[in-house]
């Protein structure tokens, strides 16, 4: 017993002086909590939405007031006019509008009914769906409470329109997000791991001696899965287009332009992971687990951002996923052109300079 106690005593030593173990054990539990806590939720709060008040009457301002007063709801725009509508979806900075037509409250006191209009961004079906139940159940709430002691209720009608989806296709909101995941877990994996290899095999070092530059070398590692992963595009898309009836609405060119972004993103950021780490389990491990949980959860293909709290939000700055799924949605999507995206592209653009200068430095220290 004294020799079982012994040697559990050295084991509990060895743990706490292992501070790779000490993180799996306590700190992949506590993220992982925190992540799927506040990000894995149907709830919708905080969606942006504009709202085209053409009665402005006692009725309308009423209604607005509770819309405003829900936690599902940020009105972000107050719109002059329907036509404005169309380009505040293409900003892309609201979710959802509401449009009260004129004589709205005349209506309801007279004809005992009256309609508005609740027009939606159905390029995430789910949400869509979501909001607009929200929007009617709100107006449901208002309805009753207005024909209390009237003998005839009062009806007012939620007329819904869906914008760039409206059959409601799952399709368009799952492609993106699989063409961001597809290409970011390829890219970063299989170029930690092939750099990776080549040190445990100890013919780095004879490359790197050789008459070629450690850049050229690098190049090379990574022109294979630029290519690859351009066919994996090609693939893709193709399938969206003929197999699921997914059309591309903005240009093919500037699609393929900014995967070729991310893509070259992915390759950088693996690059990074092949100089922190000496075995190709760790690459493995680190590049699957460190893109496929940020790029589910904080991308915006699964769960909506504005649905977390803002420390989560901010860390969602920082996937590349996200700004990728936001690009193609948008043109894809959306038929938009390089006007309507260029800060994403901005931004892919940066960290892709950013992942890549760490990367060569760090990777010229471990092998000089």
């Amino acid at each position: 017993m004294k020799q079982l106690f012994s040697f559990v005593k050295k084991e509990f030593y060895q743990v706490f002086r292992d501070p790779k173990s000490l993180v799996m054990l306590f700190g992949m539990p506590i993220i992982q909590i925190v992540l799927f806590g506040f990000a894995l939720t149907n709830e919708i709060k905080n969606a942006n939405i504009a709202v085209v008040d053409n009665a402005k009457d006692l009725a309308s301002q009423q209604i607005i007031n509770k819309i405003v007063g829900s936690k599902f709801f940020s009105v972000q725009k107050n719109l002059v006019s329907s036509s404005q509508i169309d380009a505040a979806f293409k900003e892309g900075k609201i979710k959802l509008a509401v449009v009260f037509p004129a004589n709205f409250n005349a209506d309801l006191l007279h004809l005992n009914k009256t309609s508005m209009q609740v027009i939606a961004d159905a390029s995430d079906p789910n949400t869509s769906l979501t909001l607009s139940s929200y929007i009617a159940a709100i107006v449901a709430d208002y309805q009753t409470q207005f024909s209390v002691g009237k003998s005839i209720p009062y009806s007012i009608k939620p007329e819904v329109r869906m914008l760039f989806n409206p059959d409601l296709r799952g399709a368009p909101n799952f492609v993106p997000g699989v063409m961001a995941m597809v290409l970011l877990l390829v890219c970063v994996m299989m170029t930690s791991v092939s750099i990776v290899r080549e040190k445990e095999m100890g013919t780095m070092e004879i490359l790197l001696v050789s008459p070629v530059k450690p850049l050229m070398v690098i190049v090379a590692k990574a022109i294979p899965y630029l290519v690859l992963s351009l066919i994996n595009l090609a693939a893709i898309l193709l399938l969206s287009v003929y197999a699921l009836e997914l059309p591309i609405k903005g240009s093919v060119l500037l699609l393929v332009g900014e995967s070729t972004l991310l893509i070259i993103t992915a390759l950088s950021l693996g690059l990074l992971v092949s100089t922190v780490t000496s075995s190709q389990q760790a690459a493995m491990f680190i590049s699957f687990i460190g893109m496929m949980l940020p790029t589910l959860l904080l991308s915006g293909y699964m769960f909506p951002i504005e649905n977390m709290p803002v420390a989560l939000q901010v860390i969602s700055n920082i996937v590349p996923a996200k700004w990728y799924y936001i690009i193609v949605k948008a043109v894809m999507l959306k038929g938009l052109g390089i006007a309507s995206i260029w800060k994403e592209t901005l931004i892919l653009a940066g960290m892709t300079v950013f992942f890549l200068v760490v990367a060569l430095r760090k990777f010229k220290i471990r092998l000089e």
